[in-house]
């Protein structure tokens, strides 16, 4: 019907209804004054070398999940599904699922970026890339839809709400904290999930530590747009020897000090060392192979050059 828009089974009254830009007899084409705009957003993307400065620091440092020192980091959820289960994906006539899910869809983000223009793949790994921006089994995302049109467009709030996954509830508990350590490798004792992407609302009482202590969610909301749900301005965890802390930082303000407050949330029951650390293992390790390099030097395995 005219100034409406159907939105599942029903169909929603539209605030808007005024498209200036849009051709009904072809509403996909472009004006040419939004071609122009498209053609430089494009031609700045690729060409920005401040941007891909950036991106080639993202993809060098940084990966979809993180081991570290028994933590394991990631920004939005292991998807799950109501039951429990680790929810899977289909790819290429195989089934992905937990850890290896994650794995899969590393790989696919770097041939997103890396593989050249004439690889068939590359297309391939651009559509998962969109797909992964606000697809409802997306581990970025954690939602099951993007409500974005719903929210400009209809005014029932029912239909503009934006479900998160099953792993949001459930790993509030800690026997689903056991079940993702044990899926990526991870002792269940001493181990933690870092976890961001939902606001936690301290204004309401929320508290950013859950499944007793297993479960760190530290996005505060560092956005300015989020202050007023969460009343504070994002946290930063911070790990050493002794414990585990949070800097809850408040809302920027130039007329006030702007010191976050630490707040210590676990203390160590032994002090951590290098040895104890995943850097201490490496050097272990690098330390092993030089003395079974030596030894074989001196047991004539491998010739002196002369």
């Amino acid at each position: 019907a005219s100034g409406t828009v159907q939105i599942g089974e029903s169909s929603y009254p539209m605030l808007d209804t005024n498209f200036p830009t849009v051709d009904p007899a072809d509403p996909y084409r472009l004006s040419p004054g939004e071609e122009e705009l498209l053609r430089s957003l494009i031609y700045s993307f690729k060409h920005s070398i401040r941007l891909h400065r950036h991106i080639r620091f993202l993809y060098a440092k940084g990966s979809l999940y993180r081991k570290h020192n028994s933590n394991l980091l990631f920004h939005g959820c292991i998807p799950m599904t109501e039951s429990g289960d680790f929810d899977s994906m289909r790819f290429e006539g195989r089934e992905y699922a937990g850890r290896s899910l994650m794995d899969y869809l590393d790989v696919k983000i770097q041939q997103a970026y890396f593989l050249p223009e004439t690889d068939e793949k590359k297309q391939d790994a651009l559509d998962l890339m969109y797909y992964l921006w606000c697809g409802a089994k997306s581990p970025i995302f954690g939602k099951d839809a993007m409500k974005t049109f719903e929210n400009y467009f209809v005014e029932d709030a029912g239909c503009r709400k934006e479900r998160v996954n099953p792993y949001y509830r459930l790993s509030e508990k800690e026997e689903y904290c056991d079940k993702i350590f044990m899926e990526f490798g991870l002792p269940i004792e001493g181990s933690h999930i870092v976890n961001g992407h939902i606001p936690v609302k301290i204004r309401d009482g929320e508290s950013p530590i859950k499944a007793g202590g297993k479960l760190y969610l530290i996005d505060g909301g560092l956005s300015k747009a989020y202050h007023k749900k969460t009343g504070i301005g994002g946290y930063t965890l911070i790990f050493n020897s002794r414990n585990y802390a949070l800097a809850q930082h408040m809302p920027y303000n130039k007329e006030e000090e702007g010191t976050p407050e630490i707040i210590i949330t676990e203390t160590l029951e032994k002090r951590v060392r290098v040895a104890d650390t995943d850097v201490g293992r490496d050097i272990e390790q690098r330390i092993e192979d030089l003395t079974a390099l030596r030894q074989a030097f001196l047991d004539g395995l491998i010739k002196e050059e002369i």
